[in-house]
């Protein structure tokens, strides 16, 4: 597949420079059509019956085994998500932390990791985004390091699994801004949670968790897929592996989508994504104050970014702006190409 062919799966992308998977990416013609097949089918014939759950089930696996192959993790090892906060909840209920307990986090980390771990009951320990500073903020209390692997906000990447060996603590990483965009594997990890609906281009609220140790996680918040067994009480046989904590049903279009989208990728995609990057920080350099980062995310500053992202709209170019925090940032995918980051920098320059 070359460039090009990858950019024309994507129809969006004729009219519009796409620069905003950091919050939703963009939708291939073949996941739609994956989605909308299944709803055409769920019309005409029903949700019923052994044929149906035995495709919804199949549906699950293959989701289950296809996004564990990203990090390198095996099937048994995921959790089918809604979402990276789902995941983020599902690991700080079943860690059971109580007041005496710390979890080390940053300032600079998106609400749907900082919300469940306020949720948690723990001290929470905010240190600057900056390993040192990280690795200084543990202490004999801290239970859990509660990090981005790279920070939603500029880009910057943290050293994730570095910070896990040096500390010895566990690690919960946010991988919404990670998974899809560059290389990653679980190795080292103990929590990562992974979004379907931004850099893997799938339908919204798919994601999944990945749980190095199952056996070590409480199921907190169980569902009907928890169980292999319950009782009249509600005690039950925890399912195999981490398909114990999937929080609920995830409707099988958007299952059948999601499997669709994550065969789609060539496989040049993250050194195209990094370069398309590279490139839009060079653009942008003689314009702006960008902000140092080393992902796929590019921001940076603006007296008034709401007002200049509404001027980039107009001209066609989606970015977004980050509210308090003076920032603009940009999606630099896999399927950008030279003409929507030149399209960008004139419209700022203009």
């Amino acid at each position: 597949m070359t460039p090009a062919e990858a950019r024309a799966l994507f129809p969006v992308l004729d009219r519009l420079a796409y620069l905003n998977a950091g919050t939703f990416g963009p939708i291939a013609r073949p996941t739609a059509e994956a989605v909308q097949a299944q709803l055409d089918d769920e019309l005409e014939h029903g949700r019923f019956g052994k044929e149906y759950f035995e495709r919804m089930l199949g549906l699950r696996k293959r989701a289950r085994a296809a996004l564990g192959s990203l990090v390198g993790a095996p099937p048994e090892l995921v959790a089918l998500t809604g979402s990276t906060t789902d995941g983020c909840n599902i690991v700080l209920a079943g860690l059971e932390l109580g007041s005496e307990d710390e979890i080390v986090t940053t300032r600079e980390e998106h609400f749907g990791l900082l919300g469940p771990v306020h949720a948690s009951g723990a001290r929470v320990v905010v240190a600057d985004s900056d390993p040192q500073a990280i690795l200084a903020a543990v202490t004999p209390r801290t239970r859990l390091l509660a990090l981005s692997q790279v920070l939603w906000t500029t880009g910057r990447l943290l050293p994730v699994r570095e910070l896990r060996e040096q500390t010895g603590v566990p690690v919960l990483v946010d991988g919404a801004q990670s998974v899809g965009a560059i290389p990653v594997d679980i190795s080292g990890l103990d929590f990562l949670t992974i979004s379907g609906q931004k850099w893997l281009c799938g339908p919204d609220a798919t994601g999944a968790l990945v749980v190095a140790d199952p056996e070590r996680l409480r199921v907190a918040r169980p569902s009907f897929f928890s169980q292999t067994a319950y009782e009249e009480t509600g005690s039950f046989e925890p399912a195999p592996g981490a398909a114990r904590f999937d929080p609920g049903w995830v409707a099988t279009a958007s299952l059948a989508g999601l499997v669709t989208a994550l065969e789609l990728p060539p496989e040049w995609r993250f050194e195209r994504a990094a370069a398309q990057a590279a490139r839009c920080r060079e653009l942008l350099e003689p314009l702006v104050e960008v902000v140092p980062g080393g992902a796929t995310l590019v921001a940076f500053r603006d007296e008034d970014p709401p007002t200049l992202v509404a001027k980039l709209f107009e001209a066609g170019i989606v970015v977004r702006d980050l509210p308090g925090t003076g920032l603009v940032r940009v999606s630099c995918g896999w399927w950008t190409n030279e003409d929507d980051l030149a399209r960008m920098s004139a419209a700022i320059a203009g």
